[in-house]
């Protein structure tokens, strides 16, 4: 603990103090003279922490995950649930707060938990000038950003918030839903929160500039907080002005719900979409490395609402379309005859998805076998909403979603039974050392099984171009580069499939969908020039299989079992 918070003279206030009008105590600081020791020693009483640690689940510690994050700092501890928590988890954690008892009560909880909390006393508006260093992602949570009466200190902060953060940061940070308190009273489920079964939280005061918060204890203690309610979509516009360049916003760790329905909005902030040689190394002969190129497309705004609306937020992946045109059912049956061509997995049996995109495989494959996966994506976006769907299916025990690149797969040697992928090997300029790390993590009688568009295996210099420039890619791979380097690596091949009619079907219904659809794609947010670049791209991949310049289909290896 630092030596300023050990002696602070806010660790001995008692009592909170107010002017002779409660109601007028609107400004920044008055916090200070609010958190007193006597309110913090109950703090937890109102929290609950068995309570909250099961109502949020992993919410958070899988969203810092899923997007590789690991240094994280707290900014309104409090009394360090959530520090604690991320610690636990193996997060680098710095628990900071305002308020020096909050500080000295986490940094006790910690110790009572056998944790050295690393923590600090810090006001948001000069945050920087009291923590050092850069770190992967800020969270802000427990209602406390509405702390901030005057928008000058709101602005402030986020300022403060984003020069902490690095270039791929991210800020999670939470508020009451004050705009159904406001526009239609107040409401509590008392689930998500606060969860503390005898204490009672809730408004004595609230109007467009207070809202004055009453906490009443069993044993007759009561303690008051001035809060500013802080509207939603006006949290949301503070944050784009900010300079943060995507927000997602959960309702009570939710992604979809109605509007007066949570208790609490969550949102997930991004400080920036550029990628500065965040994989290491360069592209093929100084060209741009695709899978930045690869990232940013799927993490773009356009591309998420046109995959999501198309593909219908399940797979991106080309379906087979011998017995329907509906790509949704498409896709189903592409996964069910990769499930086929496999030998039984079960309970216990651990596959790993290279590219997951929204999970729909993983969480199909899981529920028919039983088994265990691992998603691995490179889309933030994606991975995002595929821990959303995990939660929703009840899944969590057992798909796991991690951020990162084929290229350097974060699993053990020998450490899984499958590796998966569907139309997702494209995007890697070093699909040689993709099958290499798919040879590594797989133990011994393991399978590999993918898809891959790819391009036959004698095309003409240059005709592909037009096929190249829909993703940006810099080749593909064809059948024949797949059998030689996977038996090269000392894979057996057990099947390459001809389906590339599958292909052609394929990117066919998808452009008939995206025209018949592109009113509805424009209104809910897609950009005229993606869709119309698409339309011309998906036409390229229809003439390119027509002309006999395409292969796709399963794609399936063994590594031998040693002797």
């Amino acid at each position: 603990m630092t030596s300023d918070v050990a002696g602070n003279a806010e660790l001995t206030m008692t009592t909170q103090t107010y002017s002779k009008d409660p109601l007028a105590d609107r400004e920044t600081g008055h916090y200070r003279k609010e958190y007193v020791t006597s309110f913090v020693d109950k703090w937890d009483e109102l929290i609950d922490w068995d309570g909250r640690a099961q109502s949020e689940g992993q919410f958070f510690i899988d969203i810092l995950k899923a997007r590789g994050k690991e240094r994280v700092l707290d900014v309104a501890c409090g009394t360090g649930f959530h520090s604690v928590r991320l610690t636990e988890a193996g997060f680098d954690v710095t628990a900071a707060d305002g308020n020096a008892a909050m500080v000295a009560k986490a940094f006790e909880n910690g110790q009572s938990r056998g944790l050295i909390l690393k923590t600090a006393q810090a006001d948001w508006r000069w945050l920087n000038r009291d923590i050092h260093g850069k770190y992967d992602a800020i969270i802000c949570l427990g209602n406390s950003f509405t702390h901030l009466h005057e928008e000058q200190d709101r602005r402030r902060a986020l300022a403060e918030f984003y020069a902490a953060l690095k270039h791929d940061g991210v800020l999670i940070l939470d508020q009451r839903n004050y705009d159904a308190m406001l526009d239609s009273g107040f409401s509590s489920k008392h689930k998500y929160y606060y969860c503390g079964d005898d204490v009672s939280a809730e408004p004595e005061h609230i109007d467009e500039g207070l809202c004055r918060m009453r906490y009443d204890f069993p044993d007759g203690a009561s303690y008051t907080l001035n809060l500013c309610p802080i509207r939603k979509d006006y949290m949301r516009r503070l944050f784009r002005e900010a300079g943060f360049e995507r927000v997602r916003t959960y309702g009570d760790f939710q992604d979809t719900y109605a509007e007066e329905e949570p208790d609490f909005f969550i949102h997930v902030a991004e400080k920036s979409a550029e990628h500065v040689a965040r994989w290491g190394g360069n592209g093929a002969d100084g060209k741009a490395d695709i899978r930045d190129v690869a990232e940013t497309y799927y993490d773009s705004d356009d591309a998420d609402t046109f995959y999501s609306t198309i593909w219908g937020g399940e797979d991106l992946h080309i379906g087979r379309y011998t017995t329907t045109r509906n790509i949704r059912e498409a896709s189903d049956l592409t996964i069910e005859s990769m499930i086929e061509a496999l030998p039984d997995l079960k309970s216990g049996s651990r596959v790993l998805d290279l590219g997951a995109g929204y999970g729909g495989a993983m969480r199909t494959v899981v529920k028919k076998t039983g088994c265990e996966a691992v998603c691995l994506n490179i889309s933030e976006t994606q991975n995002e909403y595929n821990l959303g769907k995990v939660r929703a299916a009840r899944l969590a025990d057992k798909i796991s979603i991690r951020h990162g690149v084929f290229e350097d797969v974060p699993e053990a040697d020998e450490s899984v039974d499958v590796v998966w992928s569907q139309d997702a090997f494209l995007h890697s300029d070093q699909r040689d050392q993709v099958l290499a790390e798919a040879f590594r993590v797989l133990k011994p009688g393991g399978h590999l099984i993918f898809t891959d568009p790819m391009q036959a295996d004698d095309v003409p210099e240059g005709v592909l171009q037009p096929v190249y420039d829909r993703l940006q890619l810099n080749s593909l791979s064809s059948p024949a580069f797949y059998r030689q380097t996977a038996e090269g690596l000392g894979f057996e091949t057990v099947q390459q499939e001809d389906a590339v009619g599958d292909l052609r079907a394929h990117y066919a219904r998808v452009r008939e969908e995206l025209l018949a659809h592109y009113d509805e794609l424009r209104e809910k947010g897609c950009s005229a020039e993606y869709l119309d670049k698409m339309a011309v791209g998906l036409q390229n991949w229809v003439k390119a299989a027509d002309d006999g310049h395409l292969a796709w289909g399963i794609q399936h290896f063994r590594k031998p079992v040693k002797h």
